[in-house]
């Protein structure tokens, strides 16, 4: 809702039995309102509203800005702005940390803005599943790709504890194998492969690894998996040279809500890919 839609809304209010002029409000009723409209305009509704006012690419009000306005991409207002997009009731960020992210994004030698088509970032997405009569819950790592001139967000992993760790080979496994002459009994002994469940990846070749998205494709196209609908939300930002953050959404009252960031941490030298990684529940 725009301001001009706002401001219709209070004067229709005002226009009500009781309310035909402004005296006739208590000071707390217009205090409230004020409040209500200021928490309006600071909560950032949308994911390319977060993109937009990381930059200084809208006002205050929601209103984006021209390339040519002098407030476009202005240091001292992305000040402003990136120091609302905190999460305030997060202790696990300092003040010190978050002041030197800050001030590192609107550096003039390091300028960083966030590129929606950028690539290095991507969201986590939280869902509830049926499975047989339980209900289950499953992550999946969505990617934003390129397609002919547009874009799109493709399933790019998923995380599911059944998933995980399908074959850890253990100190024993030197022990299970198949003898080399096993052709030679027609490989009849393939049996106490497929009876010992436990240790059934031992027999496949070294270092394999399954590949999970292609499991959840199966069990989806089986049945055995039933969408129900989507728990949770949040996406991971590596656009930043030598930092990582992520985006949560706050729904509370005040002015501190909606998109923003709710971890942040100071990357040194190969922890971009670790950190990746781990996120990926990749060993």
């Amino acid at each position: 809702m725009h301001a001009k839609k706002v401001a219709f809304l209070f004067f229709l209010v005002l226009a009500l039995p009781g309310f035909s002029q402004i005296g006739e409000l208590s000071v707390n009723n217009k205090n409230n309102y004020l409040d209500d409209v200021s928490s309006f305009f600071a909560e950032t509704k949308q994911v390319n509203q977060f993109f937009r006012r990381f930059n200084a690419e809208e006002s205050k009000r929601g209103v984006k800005y021209s390339p040519r306005d002098s407030m476009y991409h202005n240091p001292e207002l992305r000040k402003q702005y990136i120091n609302l997009l905190f999460d305030k009731q997060n202790d696990g960020m300092s003040d010190l940390l978050k002041t030197a992210f800050v001030n590192s994004v609107t550096n003039p030698e390091n300028f960083a803005l966030l590129n929606f088509h950028g690539g290095e970032w991507f969201g986590e997405v939280f869902a509830k599943f049926k499975r047989g009569n339980k209900e289950v819950y499953v992550t999946l790592l969505m990617r934003l790709v390129k397609e002919n001139l547009g874009s799109k967000w493709v399933i790019d992993e998923v995380r599911y504890a059944p998933y995980e760790n399908l074959y850890s080979p253990d100190d024993q496994t030197a022990s299970r194998f198949l003898h080399p002459l096993s052709h030679e009994l027609d490989f009849m002994n393939l049996d106490k492969v497929f009876t010992n469940q436990d240790h059934i990846g031992d027999y496949f070749k070294q270092n394999f690894e399954p590949c999970k998205l292609s499991i959840f494709l199966y069990e989806l196209q089986n049945g055995y998996l039933e969408f129900k609908y989507i728990t949770g939300l949040k996406f991971h930002f590596f656009q930043i040279d030598g930092w990582y953050f992520e985006i949560s959404e706050f729904n509370r009252p005040g002015t501190n809500r909606g998109w923003l960031i709710s971890n942040l941490i100071k990357l040194e030298n190969g922890q971009k890919d670790s950190l990746r990684n781990f996120i990926y529940n990749i060993d």
